[in-house]
């Protein structure tokens, strides 16, 4: 993502992803500037998806795979919380893309609209930047017979 200044304080900010608007932004004053690292928005995506009912794990299967080795390790922090996310983060805007595991019963559509919303209140809300698109692949659902010795990621629910 990259974006440019005009002469009114305002920014038009162009993604690889096509998308192109012109708002004023909070993170530029006259007072100096603000930058957001990609790996913030991460954390706050990954802990805003993981609040929504139904959102079992995040990652993909080899991501998944790592994390659990991972969390075997001594030492270990436990499960990652940008496991399955990623960003593109520009001056004023953030594009977020997700890889859920998904509990088996659960309307996917409906937790999609819910996991796009809270990720997006979520950053708007902590960073400033606007969230221009909230990208979701459903990697795979986990049914409760299912016997494994993955535990659901713990993070505080909300629907």
């Amino acid at each position: 993502m990259t974006a440019t200044s005009t002469e009114t304080d305002q920014r038009s900010s162009t993604s690889e992803r096509g998308v192109q608007k012109t708002s004023p932004s909070r993170l530029s004053t006259s007072q100096g500037k603000t930058a957001i690292a990609d790996s913030v928005v991460s954390k706050i995506a990954g802990m805003a998806a993981r609040e929504v009912n139904g959102v079992y794990k995040m990652g993909g299967g080899s991501a998944r795979t790592m994390g659990s080795l991972r969390e075997r390790l001594p030492g270990s922090s436990g499960p990652s919380i940008t496991a399955g996310v990623a960003v593109e983060v520009g001056e004023t805007q953030a594009a977020i893309d997700l890889d859920l595991v998904v509990e088996y019963g659960v309307a996917i559509a409906d937790l999609a609209q819910g996991v796009r919303r809270n990720v997006i209140g979520a950053v708007e809300r902590m960073t400033g930047l606007e969230v221009t698109e909230v990208n979701i692949a459903v990697d795979d659902v986990h049914l409760p017979d299912e016997s494994s010795d993955e535990q659901p990621e713990q993070s505080p629910r909300v629907r």
